[in-house]
């Protein structure tokens, strides 16, 4: 294979030669390129797109006409089980090379070095066949082997070896020996490692008649992971519970715990809960992504306008803002980016959450503890005297609280919090049904936001498509206006075939003029509210969501799906 490539007339030619050919680059640009080249030991086309004078897929455009290898878009090419069985992952990733067919006792191999004899002689030392390369993007290989090798069958082969598989084994008989099993350990950890892999914000292990269901919740929608054999179901959850500090012999209450784990090369931190149901204990993960928690104001999808309005209300000397939304809609994702919007040096910064989801240098965090009899009131009120500049509270959820609340806004404080609302408005009358009087909220509160989660369209995959005359009509009743090119993911092996890749929040944020203020004390209803708010500026969500649908991060559909239940 190697001589054949070397025997090729146009590998004859070299690299800058045919990317000056296409006027992809200047004699003086390859000039200097081959000087760093040479002096850093790295290869022309590695430095052209390091310099950004070339894009990769340029580069490997060109490879791909110099060396007379096939260039595959990885993208849209489904691996074989066989090949992808043939190659260890360890190996593929060190070498970033992906297995991807097996004809006729030829391998076909991707990877962005097809010259590099050694690995492809080590490949073919290994699998005993001829070695086909092709050529693909570097990073492209290295999101397709994140991909292709999935650890299921790993899973399946760790759980055949565990004591009695073909038993079921209950969690009275669950011993020490066998929750320290190294097949129980390995595919645990396995299983861990897939859902981090897939993106998944949650595992559920839910013991059906027959099976154990697994399913991973990705871009907020529940998937079918792999199913277990009963009789492995209490070695498993005996072992999550070891590591998440629970009570294994306790079954009939609800537990919660939280544990770290290590996958390549970083650490999650993961919280589980657990409850007894008819067929066994239901176990459900949290995964928590710390890098998704850490987003800066302009990344958690906000508009132009609506991300000045939100600096505008965080720039506050004191005051308070409400975030609202229902369970995973990523209000914590937002606190923090407010949080970490402001100086951590000039600010004293402390906060109160149950639980820490993480941890930030520079910001004093504090545990609820109920034991202590540290609740978000009692934390709340200790941390008054503790000269705050700004002050989060994880949830307002009692009278006691919300009123410690407002009197800390009140007194200088920037308060941020959450609390459970169906709008920016609702967040308001959720305050005075807690007892706020509205006299004081209107003086403490400087504004309120509301959100909720939407899945983007695939960035590998978008193209244009037709929303059908239902999506259309919507789309002209909220934005006020006909737009005729919209975007969708196609599905491809990046989305797993879904269509959409991550998730983006749709806001509503609502500041108060001084008319609305003196509205609210007066008592006007929420409806009313509703209206001064949109009179004021506020964007409502369905139309921001309607903005975004425009600009083809996500579908008309999908903003229906999941905002306009507030209708």
């Amino acid at each position: 294979m190697v001589s054949e490539l070397r025997a090729n007339p146009q590998g004859t030619r070299s690299l800058g030669e045919i990317l000056k050919e296409r006027n992809l680059i200047t004699d003086e640009q390859l000039e200097e390129a081959l000087a760093v080249a040479a002096s850093q030991g790295k290869k022309l086309g590695e430095v052209l797109v390091a310099k950004g004078l070339i894009s990769p897929l340029s580069l490997a455009t060109t490879l791909s006409y110099q060396l007379n290898v096939p260039l595959v878009d990885l993208k849209k090419v489904q691996a074989s089980p066989e090949a992808i069985r043939m190659v260890p992952e360890e190996f593929a990733r060190r070498h970033k090379i992906l297995p991807v067919s097996i004809d006729s006792g030829v391998m076909q191999v991707a990877t962005s070095d097809p010259q590099d004899v050694i690995v492809l002689e080590d490949l073919r030392a290994r699998v005993r066949m001829r070695i086909k390369p092709l050529l693909a993007m570097a990073d492209e290989i290295e999101d397709a082997i994140n991909r292709q090798y999935r650890a299921t069958g790993e899973i399946q082969r760790q759980i055949s070896q565990i004591s009695s598989p073909n038993a079921t084994v209950s969690q009275d008989r669950v011993s020490p020996e066998l929750i320290t099993q190294s097949p129980v350990v390995r595919s645990v950890d396995l299983m861990i490692s897939q859902a981090v892999k897939d993106r998944a914000s949650d595992i559920h292990l839910e013991p059906q008649r027959d099976e154990v269901r697994v399913r991973y919740r990705i871009d907020g929608i529940l998937h079918d992971a792999m199913t277990l054999p009963t009789g492995v179901h209490a070695a498993i959850v005996s072992r999550l519970k070891v590591m998440a500090g629970m009570n294994i012999a306790e079954r009939r209450r609800p537990q919660d715990g939280q544990f770290s784990i290590k996958v390549e090369q970083s650490e999650v931190d993961v919280r589980a809960a657990t409850i007894e149901t008819d067929n066994g204990e239901m176990v459900v993960l949290r995964i928590l992504d710390k890098s998704l928690s850490l987003l800066k104001m302009e990344e958690i999808g906000l508009e132009p306008g609506p991300l000045a309005t939100m600096e505008k209300i965080l720039k506050a000397p004191f005051g308070s803002m409400l975030i609202s939304g229902p369970t995973g809609s990523g209000k914590t994702t937002t606190l923090y980016a407010g949080v970490n919007y402001q100086d951590k040096t000039e600010h004293n910064i402390i906060t109160i959450e149950d639980p820490i989801e993480y941890h930030f240098d520079g910001i004093n965090q504090i545990q609820v503890n109920r034991q202590a009899d540290i609740t978000f009131a009692t934390g709340l009120r200790a941390i008054m005297r503790l000269d705050p500049d700004i002050i989060l509270v994880g949830e307002i959820r009692d009278h006691e609280t919300a009123e410690i609340a407002v009197q800390a806004a009140l007194t200088g404080h920037l308060l941020l919090s959450s609390i459970h609302a169906n709008d920016a408005i609702g967040s308001l009358y959720r305050m005075m049904d807690l007892g706020v009087d509205p006299l004081l909220l209107a003086s403490a509160l400087i504004g309120t936001v509301s959100q909720r989660l939407v899945r983007r369209n695939c960035p590998h995959c978008k193209a244009p498509y037709q929303p059908s005359l239902e999506d259309l009509m919507v789309f002209r009743d909220i934005a006020g206006e006909e737009h005729d090119e919209f975007f969708k993911g196609m599905g491809c092996n990046f989305c797993a075939n879904t269509g959409y890749l991550g998730r983006m929040a749709v806001f509503e944020i609502a500041t108060f003029s001084e008319e609305f203020r003196t509205r609210l004390v007066k008592g006007m209803d929420a409806s009313q509210a509703r209206a001064q708010a949109i009179q004021d500026g506020m964007v409502p969500m369905q139309r921001d969501g309607m903005i975004k649908a425009k600009k083809g991060l996500t579908t008309i559909s999908e903003i229906m799906r999941n905002v306009f239940v507030l209708n």
